[in-house]
């Protein structure tokens, strides 16, 4: 009688052991992510410049850092992050060596001649259920505004870059950055491959 009576205990003890790891596992699937993206300009751009110097400014236009949650509500416990401080300087590079290899030379000096100012619009995150109820999906987006000044000659372009991406389990850091970097780099390729940015800044 005992010895059922401790085989129970056990097991009791057991269940309740799995069900707190499960509660700090789902704890930990649902913590807030800070992401450090490394988006990358993939490059074979129209080549149109002759060395002129370009005044680049790359600003965030964005209403907040947070570009969505992971559990597809409002909840400080899941939200996806990313700092203007951190994305606006690497998408600088990206786009001064964009414009080097159309010919250009970047420089952050306004000096009178050519200014091109591209602003991160939108970056979104919105989750989503799938056709499967067993999947989920994210559906993520982002835009950049390319505004030219060149003397009299103004332009300005709008580039969405969008990614639709279904999964059976909710995507952890390292996915989730690297689906917003490659995002984001799509973006940056659309922008720079309007032969009309190319066309304005060489005048």
């Amino acid at each position: 009688m005992r010895h059922v009576r401790s085989l129970r205990q056990r097991l009791t003890l057991k269940s309740l052991a799995m069900i707190a790891t499960l509660a700090l596992l789902s704890a930990c699937a649902q913590s807030p992510q800070i992401l450090s993206v490394d988006p990358k300009a993939s490059g074979g751009y129209p080549r149109a410049g002759n060395g002129q110097a370009v005044t680049l400014n790359v600003v965030d236009g964005r209403d907040s850092s947070v570009i969505g949650t992971r559990a597809g509500v409002d909840s400080a416990t899941s939200t996806i992050t990313v700092e203007a401080n951190d994305v606006i300087p690497k998408l600088q590079a990206q786009a001064e060596g964009a414009l080097r290899s159309m010919g250009f030379n970047p420089t952050t000096q306004a000096n009178g001649g050519p200014t091109l100012t591209l602003t991160l619009d939108e970056l979104d995150y919105a989750r989503g259920s799938a056709e499967q109820p067993v999947l989920r999906a994210s559906a993520l987006q982002a835009i950049l505004e390319a505004k030219i000044e060149n003397g009299s000659d103004t332009y300005t372009g709008r580039y969405t870059a969008k990614r639709n991406q279904s999964y059976a389990f909710k995507p952890d850091w390292d996915t989730n950055n690297r689906m917003v970097s490659e995002l984001l780099g799509s973006a940056l390729d659309r922008t720079f491959n309007d032969p009309q940015i190319g066309s304005l800044l060489a005048r």
